[in-house]
């Protein structure tokens, strides 16, 4: 029997990957919050069951068969009367097709089952790697209306929802694990609204919520109508369900207009981006808290304001670690971030356990010059400080290196770079000083962190230095920030030629330095912990370059050599 109305639950909400059970509890309540909306069907997203994406998972057998499982024990609970369940889970069939499927859940029994058809293979995606296609669907009828169901990727090319339309889908619901870069949000929109234009039906993009390692999923579901208006926009970086109302018109069907959820500016969806990222990474992995070094300077300043905002400051711990060429002003500006945050401060003298370094080491170095090795020592003193801290109480280190810093190797092993997770990862050193700002400006609603300028002017006005040895600073081997991160995202993100980057403005020899250093510290990104993704290649899961690699794009005589340590 037809019906002319359908009033669907859009549940954008973060599960934890591999916790069936606490996923199946999420979906739960989110589906008796439906039943009080008055719902009949509610909707998750990608693979919500499992958590998104299960990578290697998906080779246990004994995974698969308890996905199914917690899908079958939902599915019993459908027989109430109250609203269906539409359900992104892995699925195991009878004859051992592993699928990214999702499943229509009624009457108390599993209805329906689609498999995603198109397996991303591309930046952070391998699922062709663990996935079997496929077949290409038609529409599940529910309750009288045809609902077409492309998962992710499906919805990003046109064969599956011209497909679905083709066989007679009425409206598509486009369930997601699609995480967040910039410029995401209105990719997303740009395709979508291609797809309604293609099939003349109006779509539902379901988006998942949370920090799964490196990725974060922001969210951000929205509705089109048939006429390609918004209908429905969700909160990003926010879990919520809410209602979206589909009516049979004359010409099909439409959604009418929902509740519009304004959206964050750039700035600020990256500052949420990295708050979830690493909220999300300490609390599902079981953490009570982080401790990290907080040095004066705006790296470990804006980590550990971030670090607030995502856990509270009774969770964060703030260690200073000074040595002789620590600045006057350093000590200063670290204890007033400490006390604006309002978190735990020490300070943890590390003179005497370098000084035991050299002189255990003076015997084998007698009679070299002393340098970055010594320099290192006070790098590494540090992290196996903050190492000790960690054993001891439980609590994560978070490490602090920007991506310009990262992407040349300014980074010491074993020293600064020790550390479990770190949130401005993929954060280029003139974004950090443009994000301190912004947080100064702003307190994120719904975030722990106070408001006010939680990040003293001076750390963000004063030459950044490591301060290894006398009147240091980052300028001393690299150029300037501006220049160095306008090189290094021609270099990175846009795979850029030394040409083609010097058209851009920039010095041949410093572009080929910046280069050599960026090719020959992949050693210690390989190393180095995860962080959230914020950009279109972020190191690790996007940009995966060899270690042993010869090549240059040289076009002059000039050949750099050495390496950094």
């Amino acid at each position: 029997m037809s019906k002319d109305t359908l009033n669907i639950a859009v549940a954008q909400l973060n599960p934890v990957m591999g916790d069936l059970a606490a996923n199946i509890l999420m979906a739960r309540d989110a589906r008796m919050e439906a039943k009080r909306q008055g719902a009949d069907l509610i909707a998750f997203s990608e693979l919500f069951i499992s958590g998104y994406p299960p990578e290697d998972l998906i080779d246990k057998d004994a995974f698969l068969h308890a996905c199914r499982e917690a899908c079958e024990e939902l599915a019993r609970e459908t027989d109430d009367g109250g609203p269906a369940v539409l359900m992104g889970t892995p699925w195991l069939t009878d004859d051992g097709k592993r699928y990214n499927a999702v499943v229509m859940m009624d009457g108390g029994e599993v209805t329906a089952v689609r498999a995603k058809v198109d397996l991303p293979n591309y930046s952070v995606f391998d699922e062709k790697r663990v996935f079997d296609a496929g077949p290409l669907p038609g529409p599940i009828d529910f309750r009288g209306v045809r609902l077409g169901v492309p998962v992710c990727e499906d919805a990003w090319s046109e064969e599956v929802p011209e497909c679905l339309a083709e066989t007679g889908a009425e409206l598509l619901i486009v369930p997601n694990g699609s995480p967040w870069w910039e410029g995401k949000t209105d990719e997303r929109v740009h395709i979508m609204v291609q797809r309604v234009v293609e099939t003349d039906l109006p779509l539902l993009y379901i988006n998942q919520l949370g920090g799964q390692d490196e990725l974060v999923f922001d969210g951000g579901s929205f509705a089109l109508a048939k006429d390609r208006t918004l209908a429905l926009q969700m909160p990003q970086f926010e879990a919520a369900v809410q209602m979206i109302n589909a009516k049979r018109i004359n010409e099909g069907w439409t959604f009418e207009r929902g509740q519009i959820a304004a959206l964050p500016d750039d700035l600020e969806a990256d500052w949420r981006a990295c708050v979830m990222g690493l909220g999300d990474y300490v609390n599902k992995n079981g953490f009570p808290g982080v401790v990290l070094g907080l040095s004066g300077g705006i790296d470990s300043a804006i980590c550990a304001a971030m670090a607030v905002d995502a856990l509270g400051a009774h969770r964060v711990h703030c260690v200073m670690m000074p040595y002789e060429y620590t600045a006057q002003h350093s000590l200063e500006d670290a204890e007033a971030c400490a006390k604006a945050l309002g978190v735990r401060y020490d300070v943890v003298e590390i003179h005497a356990p370098v000084e035991g370094f050299l002189s255990a080491l003076g015997p084998l170095f007698e009679g070299t010059k002393e340098g970055v090795t010594e320099e290192n020592l006070q790098s590494r003193t540090r992290g196996t400080i903050l190492m000790a801290l960690s054993n001891k109480f439980g609590s994560m280190v978070v490490t602090t290196g920007n991506k310009s810093e990262m992407s040349v190797g300014y980074a010491t092993l074993y020293g600064d770079m020790n550390g479990g997770f770190n949130p401005i990862k993929d954060v280029y050193k003139t974004d950090v000083y443009r994000m301190a700002a912004w947080r100064n400006a702003h307190q994120p609603c719904g975030l722990m962190g106070p408001g006010g300028e939680v990040i003293p002017e001076r750390i963000i006005t004063k030459a950044p230095s490591a301060e290894l040895r006398p009147d240091q600073t980052d300028q001393d081997s690299l150029p300037e920030y501006d220049v160095l991160d306008g090189i290094l995202r021609g270099l990175v993100e846009d795979e850029k030629s030394l040409q083609g980057i010097v058209a851009d403005g920039y010095d041949l020899e410093t572009v080929g330095r910046i280069e050599h250093l960026l090719y020959i510290a992949e050693y210690k990104r390989r190393q180095a912990a995860p962080g959230v993704k914020l950009t279109s290649r972020a190191f690790g899961r996007d940009r995966r370059y060899p270690i042993t690699n010869r090549f240059r794009d040289r076009r002059d005589p000039a050949h750099p050599q050495g390496t950094t340590s």
